[in-house]
């Protein structure tokens, strides 16, 4: 009830956040609800339905990310000092950021319960069984399955913003008591941050690595048509996913260190004001907007190769291999991520609402900040934009030469 009263009382930036949790949700719903309806009209073809449910964790996992950055930006659900006597402490506040995020996953999920089933031609209305040869209503949907799919996406997430936003306990034990004529012991040194470069050689290294395992396992044999994870090409097998992942997990490491030189890069040297400012707010937001630029740059660098590798199958064999289902899929994920990364830009920018109402008190003009803003996201651009298409290519390249 009272994530009610407060979605109720909400910004409308929060609402509109909120509801495009419950699209992207209700497109999840979508895709597990086509693909059991393909496992129950194709009781045989086993492992293409395999196939289908394994894709739909990609898009199920980027709006788990998207609803768990949505959630940690919600000024609802932020921890208050006056909360804290009413029952409200950080840990229900976290408690109550996964039942908002339950709450909107799951209209979305019954949002795609009735659409699939008008689609299909189980519900009346004027688009009734538009579709029902493509989603396969000829079948009867087991609704004990149905339910099951539909309420994974709304576990995943209230899990995950309850395990994420939980509050870090920094105490420490309780020191024993010393003898009366023991000497104090020096006051133990405060923990130094984590800089948010820290994960740029990891980064790298593993980026390096997943390239190797492909260029190597691309040699081997090729799978046959009916394997679990074919791909086209000449000499593809499973193997190239992993190195695939590999250099995806990779970039998402490298993000924030990648932020953070950019920001170095600006500052260098004798800058002027507009340099400087932009350097230092890339610097500090390096560990907020990294990360989900890294799996912004991640998901972009496949869909180039996935163009690649399945454009030269389109042209060579013949077959469509992209249907209406794969696109959805495909736009969902890039859609998400996107939304992350601007999601997490706006916070960024939330944050520094003080150090901004300050600059200005001090006579700085509003146009230097904005200069500042599109000083910061040309320079990303002209970073990310070059890294990740390389990667795409050397992806691409062991399956297509």
């Amino acid at each position: 009830m009272l994530s009610l009263r407060l979605a109720r009382g909400a910004h409308p930036l929060v609402l509109l956040r909120r509801l495009l949790v419950a699209a992207a949700a209700a497109g999840v719903g979508f895709l597990l609800l086509c693909t059991l309806g393909y496992a129950v009209a194709h009781p045989r073809a086993t492992g293409q339905a395999v196939v289908r449910l394994v894709w739909c964790a990609v898009p199920l996992a980027a709006v788990v990310q998207f609803a768990l950055a949505v959630a940690r930006t919600d000024p609802a659900t932020r921890p208050r000092k006056g909360l804290d006597a009413a029952g409200l402490g950080p840990v229900r506040m976290s408690l109550l950021a996964a039942a908002s995020t339950a709450i909107s996953c799951t209209l979305g999920s019954g949002a795609a319960l009735v659409v699939y089933l008008v689609l299909r031609g189980d519900l009346g209305g004027p688009l009734s069984g538009s579709a029902a040869r493509l989603l396969d209503g000829r079948a009867s949907l087991p609704w004990g399955a149905a339910l099951t799919l539909l309420a994974l996406l709304p576990a995943l997430a209230a899990g995950t913003c309850a395990v994420a936003l939980r509050p870090r306990s920094d105490a420490r034990p309780a020191a024993q008591p010393a003898a009366p004529d023991a000497p104090e012991p020096p006051p133990a040194a405060p923990a130094a941050p984590r800089p948010g470069y820290a994960g740029l050689p990891w980064g790298i290294a593993i980026i390096a690595v997943g390239l190797a395992m492909e260029a190597y396992v691309a040699r081997g044999p090729a799978p046959a048509p009916d394997s679990l994870l074919a791909l086209p090409g000449h000499g593809t097998s499973p193997g190239v996913v992993g190195g695939w992942l590999l250099a995806s997990m990779g970039l998402v490491l490298a993000g924030p260190g990648l932020t953070h030189w950019c920001g170095a890069l600006l500052a260098a040297g004798r800058p002027g004001a507009v340099r400087l400012l932009a350097g230092r707010i890339l610097q500090e937001a390096a560990t907020g907007i990294g990360r989900p630029l890294g799996v912004l740059c991640a998901v972009a660098s496949g869909a180039l190769a996935a163009a690649e590798l399945y454009g030269t199958a389109w042209e060579t064999s013949g077959p469509r291999p992209f249907g209406p289902l794969t696109g959805l899929g495909a736009a969902l994920v890039m859609a998400c991520v996107t939304a992350t990364a601007i999601t997490a830009a706006l916070d960024s920018r939330r944050n520094r609402t003080g150090t901004t109402a300050a600059l200005l008190r001090l006579g700085l003009p509003a146009s230097m900040l904005r200069g500042a803003a599109v000083l910061r996201t040309c320079v990303l651009l002209a970073v990310l934009t070059p890294l990740t298409w390389t990667i795409a290519v050397l992806t691409a390249l062991p399956m297509t030469r």
